[in-house]
């Protein structure tokens, strides 16, 4: 049985990658809990310091899982809000991020993810990167799997709808060449940390 607990203070962020886990066999416990985030615009060392204080909490295995939005063309602020996009309150005040931006024609944006896993002894960090575009107009329905509002103005590459406009099957196979840094962990938490484990135990 796996001990891996995922500690986010958003629910959506914990649906939407349940099933992933499942379907290769890894079980993961879900735990609320808002984490302080450290006042550095480096979505890296944000995630790896939450990581830390999340297993200070527990005392066991656990991963966390932060995102930051990086608009390329933002008026006067390239790359705004990068890491920052909790406490600028951009996510929930989606109508006056469209106003600013109303007269800006290359709307072009990206998510970088970045996954921490600490199991108390070590740090493992995992990076993902989505890119697309900025809609015009908030599209699509409500989605208990949205990790964020940004889902309902974020358009990959490559595609024509929201995040929040497509289905679960469009959204996973999407043709925007996106790398999942979830993706990324499961497949070495599988193949990778879960053998070395099992054989130092066998030693």
């Amino acid at each position: 049985m796996d001990n891996l607990t995922y500690i986010t203070g958003n629910y959506g962020k914990y649906v939407s990658v349940k099933e992933k886990f499942e379907k290769e066999g890894i079980n993961i416990n879900y735990y609320k809990c808002d984490l302080d985030e450290p006042d550095v615009n480096d979505i890296e060392f944000i995630s790896k310091e939450k990581a830390r204080q999340a297993f200070a909490i527990l005392q066991s295995p656990v991963f966390v899982a932060d995102s930051g939005f990086y608009i390329d063309n933002y008026p006067n602020n390239p790359g705004y809000p990068g890491a920052f996009v909790k406490r600028t309150g951009i996510s929930s005040n989606i109508d006056l991020l469209l106003d600013n931006m109303k007269d800006i024609v290359e709307r072009s944006c990206y998510f970088l993810d970045c996954l921490t896993f600490f199991d108390g002894e070590e740090y493992y960090q995992f990076l993902g990167i989505s890119r697309g575009s900025l809609a015009n107009e908030l599209r699509g329905h409500e989605n208990k799997k949205a990790k964020s509002n940004l889902w309902y103005v974020f358009i990959p590459d490559n595609c024509t709808k929201t995040l929040a406009e497509m289905t679960d099957e469009e959204r996973e196979n999407r043709p925007d060449n996106r790398i999942s840094a979830t993706d990324k962990f499961i497949k070495w938490y599988k193949d990778d940390y879960k053998k070395t484990k099992l054989l130092i135990r066998t030693i």
